[in-house]
């Protein structure tokens, strides 16, 4: 399995498999599915209120909890600094691990310097290996960093064929930021699994558009966690380490970037920001 070398020098999977809208019933058996066929690293949040079926699988696993990187998220709504602080633990519990080896702020909304500054000191009390970010643009995380001493190791944003945040990568690469993907299959939005591109790119090789896609972004240095409940499209999506895509293969994905989201809107519209903050009323 292809790594990346964080910033702290801890070395990341490149691909791993992402529990995102997967129920709490079925996330052991996934999780269980996913390490079978291969995969090392396991994306989980606390939002998606399964952390205990990847902690039972990863146990049930008999694989050496030092083999599989565990990352998790804090949600915005613990983002105060004792909460968040008090969020870690609840997560190492329920993750059933002395250690997570990478733990994001979810949102960039609400006390996020209050939970930056728990993610800092849980690093440096070595409950986590790395830490990070998610859904940050650059204003947000250079602005975190001005203000501490960790740069985020990881940034996880919404990336894609369509959507392939050239202009945060910039910036995240100044930094050392690692740029990692949620949604890299699109969720199946844009016509993603029929684009005549991907299609004909994959007949020259032997691959399907979605594997093509996870290739690009491979080459491209980006983490990815694509998601399925079916061990054998599992299976799929990481049979991409037998071919290289061609320059002109490149060129013609690069193509496709539309420069904005498809799968959810900019986290700086007013009524993103306005549905966000429901969630704290509530």
């Amino acid at each position: 399995m292809q790594t990346i070398k964080l910033n702290n020098g801890v070395e990341m999977p490149q691909m791993g498999y992402g529990v995102f809208q997967v129920s709490p019933q079925e996330c052991e058996r996934c999780v269980l599915d996913a390490l079978s066929v291969g995969y090392r690293m396991i994306d989980t949040a606390q939002i998606y209120q399964n952390e205990e079926g990847v902690g039972n699988a990863v146990k049930k696993s008999g694989i050496s909890r030092d083999e599989i990187f565990l990352v998790s998220k804090i949600w915005f709504t613990n983002y105060e600094y004792a909460a968040a602080k008090k969020s870690i633990d609840e997560s190492l519990r329920k993750l059933q691990t002395e250690y997570i080896d990478l733990m994001l702020l979810h949102q960039p909304y609400g006390d996020r310097y209050g939970a930056y500054r728990a993610l800092e000191e849980a690093y440096k009390e070595g409950k986590l290996r790395a830490i990070g970010v998610s859904n940050f643009y650059p204003d947000h995380f250079i602005d975190l960093c001005a203000h501490f001493d960790v740069v985020p190791a990881v940034n996880q944003i919404e990336t894609h064929v369509f959507q392939q945040q050239i202009e945060s990568r910039k910036y995240m690469d100044e930094l050392g930021i690692a740029h990692m993907s949620w949604g890299p299959l699109a969720e199946g939005k844009n016509g993603f699994f029929t684009n005549e591109t991907l299609i004909k790119i994959g007949e020259k090789y032997g691959k399907t558009g979605p594997q093509v896609a996870i290739r690009y972004l491979l080459d491209r240095g980006v983490i990815i966690i694509p998601k399925s409940s079916r061990k054998e499209r599992m299976a799929e999506n990481q049979n991409i380490f037998d071919f290289k895509l061609s320059q002109d293969d490149m060129d013609a994905i690069l193509k496709l970037d539309t420069g904005a989201p498809v799968i959810m809107p900019s986290h700086h519209n007013p009524e993103i920001v306005k549905w966000f903050m429901g969630m704290v009323k509530k």
